[in-house]
């Protein structure tokens, strides 16, 4: 067999033999990657999975059982959307098919750094399977990592094909970092926090895959047309993560709503569930961690990815200006001890721009929930801390403030922890819930069970057939 039999993809494989060698080399060590750090103890199980062997509408969502180390992990782009570019310094110009000179460590950089994010996840989730509340979630799982899989071969490409040995060294080292290490860890922070609980996992695909989507979607403008076109295939997968982690807690409040009102003391508990005040602390930990990874709220390197039509906004085309060089941002900071606005050229708080998406989009996720909080009689709502709350990096990080966004001191931040973020207890309580259920059609105790099932087929199906 092939390498173009085992990898589906859309980029020619056949016609370059150098890279075909590349990848050959590469493809083994992915695979011993996978069997020690990719879900463990279902390597030999069939998954209900959906494997993308083409980019047509027909062809990118295949449906069958497969052992994951056999997923077809292909390399697409989507089709080019544009042939010229549409920001920044080289407006207009033609989008480039190899990488310029001038630009080639910031775009490593960039790319490898989206790279890293991918197998972190997958080492990050590869116990959960081990207490997945059904059948329905544990497939849902898997799917999210072979995805991520197939989303790091899509940048493993771009590195091999475009960066010739320093891009063969940067995949290499892909696979050598692990998540959580301390001497080899991944490179943004939230990608080396425990996601070793479901409700850890639904709030990673909420909010951490969110990051994902608008990263991604301001790559997909990019001049060099190679990335923007992988990246746009990345989305149609990456929009999938979204509604694990949506669908997964709206359950999750769902059930400790109903087990809260059933409770005389309002203890759910008592009943087996999360209550309510854990899961907004949880919203509050994910979320804070999220917004990190956006960068410093002021940034040249932002500001040069830009001007050097690397990175674009998310959805450039709905912007007046697509060179930002006439605007600026008000943003608040710390001054003397109190919060001040600023106001900076647009082009240096472009990560803060695409912060705002990110933010409005999370505050639209809060409204669903909180619509289905209202449909079980409950009065309690979940929200969003400020996003000044428990920053590590930019402005803020070198400050505390309170989930409102007020400035306070460390000993009050110290004394009120507990009240905002999971403490030993919630994690404690939270672990104690997670046991495995893998009768199809049944559900945890902790968990409402979905609305339907997975393209259609029904809540008690077998979504993996275990060995």
């Amino acid at each position: 067999m092939t390498l173009m039999d085992q990898i589906p993809n859309n980029v020619d494989l056949g016609s370059d033999k150098k890279l075909m060698r590349a990848l050959m080399r590469w493809q083994p060590d992915f695979l011993n990657w996978w069997r020690d750090m990719g879900p463990e103890g279902f390597q030999a199980d069939q998954v209900w999975l959906r494997t993308a062997i083409s980019v047509e509408a027909n062809g990118w969502a295949h449906y069958d059982y497969v052992k994951m180390p056999d997923y077809r992990w292909g390399i697409f782009l989507a089709p080019a959307a544009s042939e010229t570019i549409g920001f920044g310094d080289h407006k207009g110009q033609p989008t480039w098919d190899e990488v310029p000179g001038e630009m080639r460590g910031v775009l490593r950089r960039i790319i490898v750094t989206q790279a890293d994010t991918e197998p972190a996840s997958v080492e990050q989730q590869r116990q959960l399977g081990r207490t997945a509340p059904s059948l329905y979630d544990m497939r849902n799982l898997f799917q999210v990592n072979v995805e991520e899989g197939r989303h790091l071969w899509a940048m493993v490409h771009l590195l091999q094909q475009y960066f010739g040995r320093d891009g063969r060294e940067e995949a290499d080292a892909l696979l050598r970092r692990r998540s959580g290490d301390a001497d080899t860890p991944r490179i943004l922070s939230t990608f080396n926090e425990r996601t070793d609980d479901w409700l850890s996992f639904f709030m990673f695909t909420t909010f951490t895959d969110r990051d994902g989507k608008f990263q991604l979607s301001a790559l997909s403008e990019s001049g060099f047309a190679p990335l923007a076109r992988a990246t746009k295939f990345m989305l149609t997968e990456e929009a999938f993560h979204l509604f694990c982690g949506e669908q997964g807690v709206e359950r999750v409040l769902r059930r400790g709503a109903e087990l809260t009102m059933r409770d005389p003391n309002g203890d759910a508990r008592k009943h087996g569930g999360i209550d309510l005040e854990t899961i907004q602390k949880y919203i509050n930990f994910w979320y804070s961690s999220s917004l990190d990874l956006f960068g410093s709220e002021i940034s040249s390197n932002a500001a040069d990815s830009f001007a050097a039509s690397i990175k674009g906004r998310h959805r450039e085309s709905r912007y007046d200006d697509h060179q930002a060089l006439n605007e600026s941002y008000s943003l608040p900071v710390i001054e003397q001890g109190r919060v001040v606005n600023q106001t900076v050229p647009l082009r240096n708080a472009l990560n803060e721009v695409l912060r705002d998406e990110y933010v409005k989009d999370c505050e639209r996720v809060m409204e669903r929930w909180n619509a289905s909080l209202a449909e079980t009689g409950t009065d309690f709502r979940v929200s969003l801390p400020s996003r000044r709350f428990r920053r590590t990096v930019g402005l803020y990080s070198a400050h505390t403030f309170d989930p409102q966004g007020n400035l306070i001191s460390d000993a009050e931040f110290r004394a009120r922890k507990n009240d905002w973020l999971p403490c030993a207890d919630d994690y404690a309580h939270v672990h104690s819930l997670m046991k495995p259920v893998y009768e199809p059609g049944k559900y945890a105790s902790w968990i409402a069970p979905p609305s339907k099932g997975v393209k259609g087929q029904p809540l008690d199906y077998e979504y993996v057939k275990r060995t």
